[in-house]
């Protein structure tokens, strides 16, 4: 069994497949030549249900029966077309998606277009319009444009949530009081002064009943607590207000499910075509949007429980619409509500346990059976407890992290006129209207730029703010104009884009300007085309050879980082000092950086550090963890020592400050994972492979003893090494930097903290290397009995990493 460590790419095959085409590559004896006798067919596995399968597929259909109903009741659609929305969605869309733990049926995202569509055109027709949405679903999913569909601005989505979850509050609202809803958000509120005025108390108690349940029993304290919260709290909400009115003999309106002989199947959509297309697409946008959004949040989840991720592997968004067509097709015809993956449900799948799709699938199986032997307990429910339980879902649509976040983003314009437009005007009306403010909002970013002059100390300073593009030359060239001649001039930019335009005009008004005896320094600028074009073309024509453009700065968190070019990069001259040198750098980042990262750092000095990972690396000069992890402050508790090394517990020249950091970042700061990073052209191991007995009696040599295990596992006959991309080590060295790796996870695993986290499922162990020279981070994995590597698309850094130990 060998090693491997391999970069892989999207168009890169599968192990099946890979093998399948070795296979028909390989030469085939000629034609009567004795043949190899072929290897046993493998048996064929046995369908199996896990146990934590069928738990989560329990709790999610406890949570599914009551809000499908009160989905159903929302829209105004027959009760049972909840019902069979929530079991499509769970056996088609669960079998045939790619999310395996999103957990797909009706959602309160399409309570508004739902109930639109059956006002203007009937119950059977709409069904109809879903199956087309669904056809328009598998369409757009062969098309494989579901990435696409994520590139809809945040706020955009964000708004059209909120907005959907207005108009079902205040719908909702009325049947809580015990009325009866309007047909839109504006004859809802002018009629709620009337409503308020004709209670009606026993709907008004069972409501205020299950919102009390609702929201109180998650916070039930105590042991008690911990146990009662398995139960779901929308369960409990409905069943206890249930219970109440059965046992008072309360009148109040009830569920009525009618004999499944006489439920209404799909039907052609008559009207205008123009109006029926509107129908298809708004549909097909929301349930597309809801469900792509809700494949990702799921994924984040799945993160977020070690070893889930390696079993059921990331969501494929193209598939996923795919089985989301199906399930709209397959509901639609047999007369049910539109389908489209729910957070409630997959959240809680995941939560729960679930571990496969089969949960999913099991809990629409369970729906069925409800469906089919509960009518009568399920009669026995109030509509205005259903009612309180869909009002609180929209409320919690209108989310207050969603507007931090937009107001964060300067966004707020674009998520008001989104929300304002689907209450008033409807989704596709309102989603549009956002689109068009979150362009116009762009445009605005792009085109507006900020150009002042201001001289201080004899230092002329151009401040540039906003994106540089042909439309502010005009402007630049006037600012620039104001520095004398023979001044010392500083254009700081800030910005990320410089187009060729404002490059050409700043290279020429420096040429002019050092050619009559002044001096230029460009700061500031961010990473791009131009810019680095910019800072190149200045050293060459000062003569010096041009040096690569810095590229992420440390300290910035998943975003272009800063070129320092001009005279305030680093290794300005031979005349500079490393004090000086230093000074530049500091000097940089409180300038260009600082203001950047600072509220993120405030609010990491408030909350404190919270890393998931512990990254142990060497010490080299050319590992820059931040880059080659793109992570940012707070992400990674880091320890970097020569070679990497993790001395075992209670060895001789033993190193406590490498076993305080492991013990400190598992037991106190609870990271989910530890990765050990080795890399090319490694000093230590080079070290070691010169003097093959750590080194001698010197504290470097004393350090390096840790390492003989590596040296000796190289040395073993029976190691066959780690295979890097597809290929052998380049040489020992490699060989022994690779090997090491692993050597040293073996380590990790002696020391307690790390073996009782181990054993309680709430650490992984990663390796990683990095080549420097090929600037490519590998990782190493073990799958189907050899160790693969895997490498993030296009970018230095791993995507998911599993230990190889």
């Amino acid at each position: 069994m060998s090693s491997a460590c391999v970069p892989t790419h999207p168009e890169n095959l599968g192990p099946a497949r890979a093998g399948a085409r070795a296979e028909a590559t390989r030469p085939q004896p000629a034609k009567g030549a004795d043949r190899p006798p072929s290897p046993p067919t493998p048996p064929r596995r046995r369908f199996r249900i896990e146990g934590a399968d069928l738990s989560a597929s329990v709790s999610v259909f406890l949570i599914a029966l009551p809000l499908s109903l009160g989905i159903a009741l929302a829209t105004g659609a027959p009760l049972q077309a909840g019902l069979v929305a929530a079991a499509v969605g769970g056996v088609v869309a669960g079998r045939l998606g790619g999310c395996p733990l999103q957990v797909s049926g009706p959602a309160a995202g399409l309570t508004v277009v739902t109930a639109d569509l059956i006002h203007r055109y009937g119950w059977r027709a709409t069904c109809g319009i879903t199956v087309l949405a669904g056809l328009a679903q598998l369409g757009l999913g062969c098309l494989r444009v579901a990435r696409t569909a994520l590139a809809v601005s945040p706020a955009v989505v964000h708004g059209m949530l909120a907005g959907i979850g207005v108009t079902i509050a205040v719908a909702q609202l009325h049947i809580v009081l015990g009325g009866t809803p309007q047909s839109s958000v504006l004859a809802n509120v002018r009629a709620l002064p009337a409503q308020l005025v004709n209670l009606h108390p026993a709907a008004v108690t069972m409501s205020a009943l299950t919102l009390a349940l609702l929201f109180g029993w998650p916070r039930i304290p105590g042991r008690a607590g911990r146990l009662l919260r398995t139960v779901p709290a929308a369960l409990v909400a409905v069943a206890g207000a249930t219970a109440t009115a059965s046992l008072t003999g309360l009148a109040l309106p009830r569920v009525d499910l009618p004999s499944w002989s006489s439920h209404a199947l799909a039907g052609l959509p008559e009207g205008p075509v123009l109006g029926i297309v509107a129908a298809v697409l708004t549909t097909t946008l929301v349930c597309s949007v809801q469900s792509l959004l809700g494949a990702v949040a799921v994924d984040k989840l799945v993160a977020g429980r070690p070893g889930l991720q390696s079993r059921v592997g990331r969501s494929r968004l193209d598939r996923e619409l795919l089985g989301q067509g199906a399930a709209n097709i397959v509901s639609g015809a047999l007369g049910g509500l539109p389908v489209a993956g729910v957070a409630v449900r997959s959240s809680a799948n995941v939560q729960s346990g679930a571990v496969s799709r089969n949960s999913t699938m099991l809990h629409g199986v369970f729906v069925v059976v409800a469906a089919l032997l509960m009518v009568p307990v399920l009669d026995l429910i109030p509509l205005a407890s259903l009612a309180a339980l869909v009002m609180a879902v929209g409320i919690q649509m209108v989310s207050l992290h969603h507007i931090r976040t937009v107001t964060r983003h300067r966004e707020v314009a674009v998520y008001v006129v989104t929300t304002l437009g689907v209450v008033v005007l409807g989704v596709l009306e309102g989603v549009l209207l956002g689109v068009a403010v979150a362009v116009a909002v762009a445009l605005n970013r792009v085109a507006r730029t900020r150009i002042t002059h201001e001289e201080k100390g004899g230092v002329h300073r151009v401040h540039v703010r906003g994106q540089l593009t042909f439309l502010a030359v005009p402007r630049l060239s006037r600012a620039l104009h104001l520095v004398p001649q023979g001044a010392h001039a500083v254009v700081e930019l800030h910005g990320s884009f410089m187009d060729h335009a404002a490059y050409e005009s700043l290279r020429d008004w420096r040429r002019a300007h050092t050619a009559q005896g002044g001096s230029a320094e460009l700061t500031g600028c961010r990473v791009g085309v131009r810019s680095a074009e910019y800072g190149r073309g200045q050293e060459q024509e000062e003569g010096r050879e041009p040096r690569a453009s810095h590229g992420r700065e440390p300290g910035l968190a998943h975003g272009p980082g800063l070129v320092r070019s001009g005279l305030a990069r680093w290794g300005g001259g031979a005349a500079d000092g490393a004090g000086h040198e230093l000074a530049r750098g500091i000097s940089a980042f409180q300038r260009d950086t600082a203001p950047l990262v600072r509220e993120e750092l405030a609010r990491l000095a408030r909350e404190g550090q919270r890393p998931s990972q512990l990254f142990l690396t060497c010490a080299d000069s050319r590992l820059v963890t931040s880059m080659i992890t793109s992570s940012g402050p707070g992400d990674l508790f880091v320890v970097r020592n020569v070679g990497n090394l993790v001395p075992l517990p209670g060895e001789e020249n033993g190193d406590d400050s490498v076993s305080a950091a492991i013990e400190y970042a598992v037991d106190v700061l609870k990271v989910r994972s530890i990765t050990v990073c080795g890399h090319s052209g490694c000093g230590a191991m080079q070290a070691l492979l010169s003097s093959g007995s750590g080194g001698g009696t010197s504290p470097l040599g004393r350090w390096l003893r840790h390492g003989l295990p590596s040296l000796a596992r190289l040395a073993d006959d029976g190691w066959p090494g780690v295979r890097l991309a597809g290929r052998a080590a380049a040489d020992t060295t490699e060989r022994l930097c690779l090997t090491n790796v692993v050597q040293q996870l073996e380590h990790l695993r002696a020391h307690d903290s790390v073996a009782r986290a181990l054993a309680a499922g709430e650490l992984e162990l990663d390796g990683m290397y990095f080549h420097v020279g090929e600037a490519q981070a590998y990782l190493l994995r073990r799958a189907g009995g050899e160790e693969e590597g895997e490498v993030f698309e296009g970018v230095p850094g791993a995507e998911e990493l599993r230990s190889p130990a």
